[in-house]
């Protein structure tokens, strides 16, 4: 992924306020994004909020890299209404580590917190209801990890609470 710098006054001010939090600004096709350390998102996020008007977190999500230390990056989404602006708050978390819950500045960060946990397997710290939500409570595994074969979980799940061969 080739990126360019991302510059500008509000990069600036973010610099001012979270200093080496902050290890990256950069822009990949027209869309801005920050690397920060894990610790350092969710007061980001309540920055982006209540000084800067980045009053709508749109999605938080994921991408697995098995083979590196800190295997995921977690993605966080936020857009503007009065600026007319989208950025991206992503950072990079190792296997087992629990980042804190974004639901203490966007309350509508359950259900997304917990659709990443369903799909990849990061808890969040202080979540107030970490359970899955769009798989069976039963069901093994979390199936947007790169590891993960779908397929022998869908054969399984299907046999043992259908009765029936799966279609796969």
């Amino acid at each position: 992924m080739e990126t360019t710098p991302w510059e500008s006054e509000l990069t600036e001010r973010l610099r001012r306020v979270f200093g080496e939090q902050i290890l990256e600004f950069a822009s990949y096709l027209g869309q801005n994004f920050l690397v920060a350390r894990p610790e350092a998102v969710v007061p980001i996020l309540q920055y982006l909020r209540d000084e800067v008007g980045f009053d709508y977190l749109v999605d938080v999500t994921a991408v697995d890299y098995p083979e590196r230390e800190e295997r995921f990056d977690l993605i966080y989404i936020v857009y503007s209404f009065s600026r007319n602006e989208r950025i991206r708050i992503k950072t990079r978390i190792r296997e087992g580590f629990e980042p804190q819950t974004a639901t203490v500045v966007h309350p509508t960060a359950n259900w997304l917190e917990r659709e990443v946990y369903d799909m990849f397997g990061i808890r969040f710290a202080q979540h107030p209801d970490m359970r899955r939500i769009l798989l069976p409570d039963d069901w093994e595994g979390h199936p947007l990890r790169k590891d993960y074969n779908i397929l022998d979980m869908d054969n399984r799940w299907v046999k043992d609470n259908l009765g029936i061969e799966s279609g796969q």
